[in-house]
């Protein structure tokens, strides 16, 4: 019998020694995932100032951050916690293994663990969470076969990097600044003790959802540091009593949802791991601008929806408005916000982008301007007259009568005044007296390719989305020359920039002063014309209202001495808003709100118009009059007013 009992005794105690040996000479073990470490890392978005606007990641959120830039005192605290005789071993502490075994005998379950950091990395890297003998065989044997390949300080770099702290926060670096909103060199021992103490349960200790558990929890560490001599008394005492901030931010932190994804439309051909590859994006936007703009947009389509509810409660059109905007500094083309829909969540269609509409009376500032060109003055008289124009389509003959939005005609008509208060009929005449083909072609100088070989082009109905509209109008903003709207500057990873913005020469378009006439005109669209609802104190505007037929659409285009913008209502499915809703009623609000938030979060910026040299000033018609070597007064302010309705 006592035969047997040894031979079973030398088994028991063999056995185990016998699979590791196995496991250890026959598996084979793919440590490279933790040899050459790259994880999956969040790229983060900047505005021009470097604000964050955004976090973009998959599956993890993650940053990354090399051993040299972590605290010693957060390595410390993790240690006293976790491992404290980490630098000791050999990846596999087997005097902490017996001490836990024999606790777990005496009471008859498990109550301890034994595993180093160096276990918990392969484990959570490596291996399933599934309780085997034969794992965590393997575990062991990974963890001892890790520790020859790397440093004490690359695993425990990997360790710091890899692990999962709760709230979606991957890597020690990634719960400073989600937790805490601070960077690892900033925090205070309070909150590293927090940190380090998540590991073992990060939901059960997760600041945000058991505050008083979490700082229970990171006491003890503190406890720990204190009681290896690692700090001293007056310091744990300070730090036990701290209870520091927690911020329960959401992952990504998006701020402007509709430049992140057009960011990520632009990169991901350039750069295929844009949203996984740690990268630092740096933007054009202006998040002050953004949240004003975002702000506007919500203002005005409330206020809009408010006037059709009220007049029409049933109205199925109320769920189909929609708004959008777009501003830039038409000096350089950088996008300073970009709202694309009233709500992301809602609808993630980028109308500023992808949305492709007709500007109406917004269009005609570039007929205006080629008049100007052409030798025409803001003096100049035009025709407002209605007329039907009979032209053949398909083989057919049909007939035009386009009107005056008002309906009402004064025979003739300033340049100015023709524009100030968008009269189509002296807009239609205009080009027929320029002539239709010239007209076009000079269109064409702008880049427009898609322009209709009618009249009907000179009301725009032409289709255009806003961004396309910002790229022309910024010739008028910025003294003839033309800039490409464009997002980001640069996109950097590890401080190394692999990507940077390719800018566009301008294209000169007109000249400072030819535009500056054409800005005074469209200074007056607001001041006495059909944008008086864009008007704000404090700063000077130019711009112009568009309203396509029926109500389709409702523009704003215009800028400031420095920064241009394009607003844009209507409903999505190109149904007709209520006659009521147009370019100055719905759009031009925005475009007011949004230059009254510029103000205020940018009291610095430039607000007057600078007039250029070569423009020169006259009465005419009881008003000051501008006009230069190209656009002179006119030989006489009398002019033969008629009435007289002609028919062609």
């Amino acid at each position: 019998m006592k035969k047997y009992l040894i031979i079973a005794a030398v088994l028991l105690i063999a056995t185990p020694f016998a699979m590791f040996w196995y496991y250890y000479t026959q598996v084979k073990f793919d440590l490279d995932k933790l040899i050459n470490y790259t994880p999956a890392l969040t790229t983060k978005i900047y505005d021009k100032n470097g604000e964050k606007i955004a976090n973009m990641f998959d599956a993890e959120n993650r940053y990354y951050v090399p051993f040299n830039q972590v605290p010693p005192q957060l390595i410390e605290a993790l240690l006293a916690i976790e491992d404290t005789s980490f630098f000791e071993h050999e990846g596999v502490n087997f005097d902490a293994i017996f001490r836990a075994m024999l606790k777990d005998v005496r009471a008859g379950k498990m109550v301890e663990g034994a595993s180093t950091l160096t276990q918990q990395l392969v484990k959570n890297t490596l291996l399933t969470r599934e309780k085997k003998i034969s794992r965590k065989m393997v575990e062991v044997i990974y963890a001892m076969k890790l520790e020859h390949e790397l440093t004490k300080e690359q695993i425990l770099e990997r360790y710091l990097n890899e692990i999962y702290l709760g709230h979606g926060y991957y890597g020690i670096k990634t719960a400073s600044e989600g937790y805490f909103h601070k960077d690892l060199k900033n925090l205070t021992l309070k909150e590293i003790a927090i940190l380090v103490g998540l590991p073992k349960a990060p939901s059960f200790y997760s600041p945000t959802k058991n505050y008083e558990i979490s700082l229970g929890r990171a006491n003890r560490v503190i406890d720990r540091m204190f009681s290896l001599g690692w700090i001293d008394e007056k310091t744990h005492d300070n730090a036990s009593k701290e209870q520091p901030q927690v911020y329960d931010s959401t992952l990504t932190q998006n701020q402007a949802p509709f430049v992140v994804d057009e960011a990520v439309r632009e990169l991901t051909k350039e750069i295929p791991d844009i949203k996984t590859g740690g990268y630092d994006i740096y933007t054009t936007i202006d998040l002050g601008m953004q949240k004003s703009a975002n702000f506007a947009i919500k203002q005005a389509y409330k206020e809009a929806l408010a006037r059709t509810k009220s007049r029409d409660s049933n109205d199925s059109n109320n769920t189909q408005l929609n708004g959008a905007m777009i501003s830039m500094d038409p000096s350089t083309g950088m996008i300073l916000a970009l709202v694309g829909s009233v709500d992301y969540a809602k609808s993630s269609f980028n109308r500023v982008i992808q949305g492709r509409r007709q500007p109406g009376s917004a269009f005609k500032p570039f007929i205006y301007q080629i008049a100007l060109d052409l030798g025409y003055s803001g003096a100049s008289q035009l025709t407002d007259l209605a007329k039907t124009f009979a032209y053949e389509k398909d083989g057919e003959e049909v007939t035009w009568q386009p009107e005056n939005y008002e309906k009402d005609y004064q025979g003739v008509v300033s340049l100015r005044d023709a524009l100030v208060h968008s009269k189509n009929l002296a807009t239609i005449n205009m080009v027929t007296d320029i002539g239709l083909g010239t007209v076009i072609q000079k269109l064409k100088n702008y880049g427009m390719s898609n322009i209709p070989h009618d009249l009907s082009m000179a009301l725009g109905s032409i289709t255009l989305s806003p961004i396309e509209l910002a790229q022309y109008y910024s010739s008028f903003a910025n003294h003839g020359l033309q800039v490409q709207p464009y997002l980001i500057t640069r996109v950097e990873k590890d401080g190394i920039v692999v990507y940077t913005h390719k800018t566009i020469p301008a294209k000169q378009i007109s000249t400072p002063a030819q535009t500056y006439l054409l800005t005074t005109i469209l200074q007056d669209v607001i001041r006495r014309g059909t944008g008086t609802q864009a008007a704000v104190d404090g700063i000077e505007l130019a711009g112009k209202t568009g309203t396509t037929n029926k109500n389709a659409d409702a523009w704003f285009a215009g800028f400031s001495p420095t920064i241009e913008t394009i607003v844009w209502f209507g409903n999505d499915d190109n149904t007709p808003m209520k006659r009521s809703e147009t370019g100055g009623r719905t759009a031009a609000p925005a475009f007011a709100t949004f230059y009254k938030g510029v103000l205020k979060s940018n009291p610095q910026i430039q607000r007057s118009f600078t007039r250029p040299d070569g423009v020169t000033t006259g009465e005419f018609g009881g008003r000051t009059e501008y006009f230069t070597d190209i656009s002179k007064p006119p030989k006489s302010d009398t002019v033969e007013k008629t009435t007289e309705q002609l028919v062609f």
